[in-house]
């Protein structure tokens, strides 16, 4: 009986240190040139890992780092009161997200967007706005200075532009920023970029072809 019980447990650490290394196989980090060639993602000579940061997601939770752990996900900042950059970029994001739709949803590339808008988006309009272009799209926000932080670990940029009748009305104001799309890979690291103009079906391959890699 010691002996048999000894040799399933033996079996079961086994078996669970091969899970491990499997796991790590799965996500193991590789090199940017390891990847496969992209058209529309440029990708960095090496990924980066991103400071620590805490986003309010649309359904009340946290969004931190190791939450896009094991997928690639596409990072765009934007508002909801943009006028055109970012409906179209989410348009043409959508458009992207349905052609990948049929990967499994534990690996399937994410699209995150988050408002620089804090005065007038709360996290439930920013979900509700990027919700309204794909249903999977995760959407977040933040206070000023967490925003700014967030925006800086990717090189992005973005600043309230305050209208002619902003003294009257402070509501009146634009948010400029920036156009491009970070790109992050299966371990929350800065892959690479995307820069306008977006071909939403060069994208969708690019992030198929990332993502059937990283599980190799």
């Amino acid at each position: 009986m010691f002996n048999r019980t000894v040799g399933i447990i033996l079996l079961l650490a086994l078996a669970a240190g091969l899970g491990l290394l499997a796991a790590r196989k799965v996500w193991q980090p590789k090199a940017n040139g390891a990847w496969p060639e992209t058209s529309s993602v440029t990708l960095f000579p090496q990924s980066r890992p991103l400071p620590e940061f805490a986003l309010q997601q649309s359904d009340g939770t946290q969004l931190t780092a190791g939450e896009l752990n094991g997928h690639w996900t596409l990072v765009f900042l934007g508002f909801t009161y943009c006028p055109d950059v970012c409906p179209t970029t989410l348009a043409e994001l959508a458009k992207a997200q349905k052609q990948w739709s049929t990967l499994p949803d534990s690996v399937r590339p994410r699209v995150l967007f988050v408002s620089v808008d804090p005065e007038r988006d709360s996290p439930m309009r920013a979900g509700e706005y990027a919700h309204a272009f794909h249903r999977d799209t995760l959407a977040a926000t933040a206070d000023l200075p967490t925003l700014e932080k967030f925006a800086q670990s990717l090189s992005f940029v973005f600043m309230k532009a305050k209208g002619e009748n902003f003294d009257r009305n402070p509501q009146d104001y634009s948010v400029d920023h920036s156009a491009n799309i970070a790109v992050l890979d299966p371990s929350g690291r800065y892959a690479g970029i995307i820069t306008p103009p977006f071909n939403p079906s060069a994208i969708a391959n690019d992030l198929q072809h990332l993502t059937e890699a990283s599980l190799k």
